[in-house]
């Protein structure tokens, strides 16, 4: 089905902005993919290095271009739930690489930290510059110019952008993304928000909080909630990177096995001693950008990939706007329900048809571009599927469910949730500014309240256990943005500002800085740009300013005069506390250029 017409006219108002970095990218890609196979660039030597730990049968392999070599990078550490399962990779992928007619190398790895651990803590200020790391650190790993694709092995919060990244840096090599899926069920999400509440009130102790957080996260694979990791696996697969199908199969399973034996095959048949050479660069384009975006919205993704989409699509020259991003959450109902915007977690959304009931339901109705490319072939079709493994063990692949299997979790697009997206941009005299309103209730939609102002988090959470906070208020937690301190997630603020809530005060959160892929119930206006270090309107806001937080109308505005406005100073902050521990003096580069948030926050670019 053709896609729906407000759908490509944004797609080509995308295409239009993107062509001159478009056509400059896709130059290089041909270029370099033209070289061909590129050890027979290689000297002897630099051959011979490439190759000497490896066996007789595949030294004599890649001793000629006959045979297509995979490099694998991997994000694989064994304090990560959700990366411990890469351990058993390599060697799977390697065996199915030889049993195909190819050989695998581990190119490189990657680091892969957890915002679940560095929440609230120093470390956290480094969590969005790794995103840029991992994709420099992979595209070492790719430098030694021995492969004809590459499997990419990660999941969390910064490491599937920068692989992404990465993958279109090398845009000239297949890339396949190969997932390790998520945990299983452990206690229900909403009674571990439930334990935190209480021990931000002081009604529980540690040992309480402890012991639910274990029973939540209790097991190898991804955090079950709907944030940023699984966020990603869903953008991996309806842009194709993944097969169909491989998103949310849990870890250490048969079938989360064999779709990894399945990853590296098609990887070996892609590249261009294959019979179907799909670059990643001249795979994806401005429609497979899109069809990210749609998804995010019909899912109720993550406030990060506002950020990371950007930041993801200028690698391959495609120039993605926050604009962009707003008006296709006017087009795309929320057809997913899954904690924070609902008790599911993703175990249950797969159950009740995953991604390819979801993906089915969006092409029925024009609303996904279906003439794509992907790793699997031509069209987003062939991922309106329900996976599963046959009699013989053998993967099997059925047509996506007619209906859900539990309306509650996953909504057809004839009855959506909500009509539109989980994510809207917000733009007034204070900047411009993210909301995700997927899990917050309608009448919390506008907020006009009294600013307090704080410069951490932790001054705010002091100042509820003070009980200072306790009346309707807006809280701008300022010089939290990429060039103040990294802009760390500010997710620890989420139990007290709930509690608040809860109390009956109309409360709501404005910074310059992230909150977590599963911030739920409280309006939060975040990534306010320009940031209060570069002199940002934000820094003007004064205490007890009446601050006007508006997602139907997409306001963010302090209600004074426009004449006093725009004479007011900008506040400084003194930021030297922010340079120094966990790792922070080594970034100090990275917080001198780092970019603004609507333009994904990089570094790199």
């Amino acid at each position: 089905m053709a896609a729906d017409t407000r759908i490509e006219s944004i797609t080509r108002r995308l295409v239009e902005r993107s062509k001159p970095t478009r056509e400059a990218y896709i130059d290089r890609v041909r270029r370099a993919a033209g070289q061909g196979p590129h050890r027979s660039a290689l000297a002897c030597g630099n051959l011979a290095h490439g190759f000497a730990a490896c066996g007789p049968s595949d030294k004599e392999a890649l001793a000629g271009d006959r045979l297509p070599n995979l490099g694998i990078i991997t994000a694989y550490n064994d304090m990560l739930s959700a990366h411990q399962p890469y351990e058993r990779f390599p060697d799977m992928i390697r065996e199915a690489a030889r049993e195909a007619g190819g050989v695998a190398q581990v190119a490189g790895g990657v680091p892969a930290m957890c915002d679940g651990v560095t929440q609230g803590q120093p470390g956290m200020e480094l969590s969005l510059f790794s995103r840029d790391v991992i994709a420099m650190s992979a595209g070492i790993g790719l430098s030694h110019n021995m492969f004809d694709a590459a499997l990419y092995l990660g999941v969390c919060d910064k490491i599937v952008p920068g692989l992404m990244i990465a993958a279109m840096t090398f845009g000239h090599l297949p890339a396949v993304f190969v997932p390790a899926g998520p945990m299983t069920t452990g206690l229900p999400n909403d009674e571990k928000a439930r334990i935190r509440q209480l021990y931000a009130e002081g009604k529980v102790g540690r040992e309480e909080l402890l012991e639910a957080e274990s029973k939540s996260y209790h097991g190898p694979g991804t955090c079950t909630f709907y944030g940023t990791a699984n966020s990603n696996q869903m953008l991996m697969e309806i842009m194709g990177f993944h097969l169909p199908g491989a998103s949310f199969v849990n870890p250490n399973t048969p079938l989360r096995d064999a779709l990894t034996k399945e990853a590296t095959r098609r990887a070996l048949e892609i590249t261009a001693l294959g019979n179907e050479f799909t670059p990643a660069g001249e795979m994806i384009d401005e429609r497979s950008i899109v069809n990210g975006v749609v998804g995010l919205h019909a899912t109720g993704g993550s406030t990060n990939h506002t950020l990371h989409l950007v930041a993801m699509a200028r690698s391959a020259g495609i120039r993605l706007t926050w604009e962009d991003i707003s008006e296709l959450s006017d087009v795309v109902p929320l057809l997913a329900r899954v904690y924070p915007n609902g008790l599911a977690d993703v175990n249950h959304f797969h159950a009740a048809g995953g991604m390819g009931y979801l993906i089915g339901q969006l092409l029925s109705k024009g609303l996904l571009h279906d003439d794509v490319r992907t790793v699997y072939g031509q069209g987003l079709q062939p991922y309106a599927i329900e996976i599963g493994m046959d009699a013989a063990g053998a993967i099997e692949r059925r047509p996506a469910l007619r209906e859900s299997a539990e309306p509650k979790i996953l909504a057809a697009v004839d009855a959506p949730f909500q009509p539109t997206g989980g994510l809207k941009m917000l733009s007034g005299n204070i900047g411009n500014a993210v909301i995700k309103i997927s899990a917050v209730k309608p009448d919390r939609h506008v907020i006009e309240a009294p600013a307090k102002v704080f410069h951490d988090q932790q001054s705010l959470i002091d100042a509820f256990k003070a009980g200072e906070l306790n009346q309707d208020f807006v809280a701008v937690i300022r010089f939290q943005g990429p060039k103040a301190n990294g802009m760390p997630e500010l997710h620890k603020l989420t139990p007290s500002l709930g509690v608040l809530q809860d109390r009956g005060y109309r409360v709501a959160l404005v910074t310059d800085g992230r909150m977590s892929g599963a911030s739920g119930k409280v309006p939060a206006a975040i990534h306010v740009t320009p940031e209060a270090a570069d002199g940002g309107p934000i820094a003007r806001i004064r205490e007890g300013d009446m601050v006007r937080v508006d997602a139907v109308s997409g306001e963010l505005s302090v209600l004074v005069e426009a004449g006093e406005w725009e004479t007011r100073e900008a506040v400084t902050a003194d930021l030297t506390g922010n340079g120094f521990g966990m790792g922070r003096e080594l970034f100090a580069a990275f917080r001198a250029v780092a970019g603004p948030a609507s333009e994904g926050a990089s570094v790199l670019y």
